[in-house]
């Protein structure tokens, strides 16, 4: 699994600049509001699912304050039943562990496996918060940036209207 170090590579070849913030863990949205405050980005929370069959997985990128319809996400998808994936699909496909869920794991995905669905609210934020693959520090970077980022993964990803 590439780490750390792997991923400010990349985003040093893809000349993306960032702000570093170290924090203790994250685990919860009520700790990251404390440590996320004065950030002036959006700043997002990621929820790593899997469908029914196991055989399809998805990346719901919110921002951090919404709460997700599932039900209403399934129904848009036509894939059964989501459920959140376990720690050992975190690993295979993220190469990162729970409470660290990120779209810059995608690096980890070199089947381009996993599909994102990001919340067009997000497109309200011309900067975005993530975990660089850990939860003790978040990176602010451009939201054109991230968007090179993706490109660069070559993940397929679609802004959706998600419903509180």
């Amino acid at each position: 699994m590439r780490g750390q170090k792997e991923l400010y590579d990349v985003l040093e070849k893809l000349e993306i600049s960032f702000e570093y913030h170290e924090h203790p863990p994250l685990n919860t949205i009520e700790d990251a509001i404390v440590h996320w405050k004065d950030f002036n980005s959006g700043r997002c929370k990621n929820i790593f699912f899997r469908n029914h069959k196991g055989n399809r997985h998805y990346l719901v990128i919110l921002e951090h304050l919404r709460q997700l319809d599932i039900h209403d996400l399934e129904k848009r998808l036509r894939q059964g039943k989501l459920t959140f994936a376990s720690d050992r699909r975190l690993m295979k496909y993220l190469g990162v562990e729970p409470g660290s869920v990120s779209p810059f794991g995608l690096i980890n995905d070199t089947e381009n496996h996993v599909h994102l669905f990001i919340d067009e609210q997000l497109n309200d934020f011309e900067r975005l918060a993530f975990h660089p693959n850990v939860n003790t520090a978040s990176l602010v970077i451009l939201k054109s940036d991230f968007l090179r980022f993706l490109e660069f993964t070559g993940n397929s990803y679609e802004f959706i209207k998600l419903y509180d």
